[in-house]
């Protein structure tokens, strides 16, 4: 996992997308970061002058009340709407362990110990996906369709965070996740 790459704006680093009853919803995590400073995305520090954490926790309260699984990881997730991190890279990482640990995905996680351009023998996503972009190609993933809350309202809408998945589709998230990928 790298962690000495520069910061990129509006990239998944700091936000995701969830389904609401009124459709998809940006949730961003706000970062103190001075206008056109580069550093490494393990130094960013998440900005707490905005209570984001309580705006993000009622929208995903809202979101997901109703479907299947949320009652179910509640306790899971709602630290971390109520402690704070000071980065956003440990933010992330508590995160994606807690996230693995629902989905029963048990694999090992190396860093990064310095920034690399290319890396020869390794798969490298790290500029795969923007939010500025709907044009996010990935050959060996297409999202297998779940059971969403507000489906009914409209089709069904890939690539939302793992939210998304984990409340709707609870201890099958990572089955579905399996049958996404397809090897190129």
């Amino acid at each position: 996992m790298e962690r000495y790459e520069n910061y990129v704006k509006q990239s998944y680093r700091n936000r995701c997308e969830i389904l609401t009853s009124n459709g998809i919803l940006p949730l961003i995590i706000p970062i103190k970061r001075r206008h056109g400073e580069k550093m490494p995305v393990k130094d960013v520090r998440i900005d707490y002058d905005t209570n984001w954490q309580t705006i993000h926790w009622r929208a995903i309260s809202a979101a997901y009340s109703s479907s299947p699984f949320f009652n179910y990881y509640i306790d899971d997730l709602l630290p971390f709407y109520e402690n704070r991190e000071e980065f956003l890279f440990d933010f992330n990482l508590k995160l994606i362990f807690k996230l693995m640990e629902i989905c029963g995905i048990s694999t090992k996680i190396e860093f990064t110990s310095h920034y690399e351009s290319h890396y020869e023998d390794a798969l490298d996503f790290r500029t795969s996906l923007s939010s500025k972009s709907k044009n996010n190609s990935d050959n060996s993933y297409k999202p297998t369709p779940y059971y969403q809350v507000f489906r009914d309202k409209a089709n069904f809408q890939p690539n939302l965070s793992i939210l998304d998945l984990v409340c709707n589709e609870g201890n099958n998230s990572w089955s579905v996740l399996k049958s996404s990928h397809n090897s190129v």
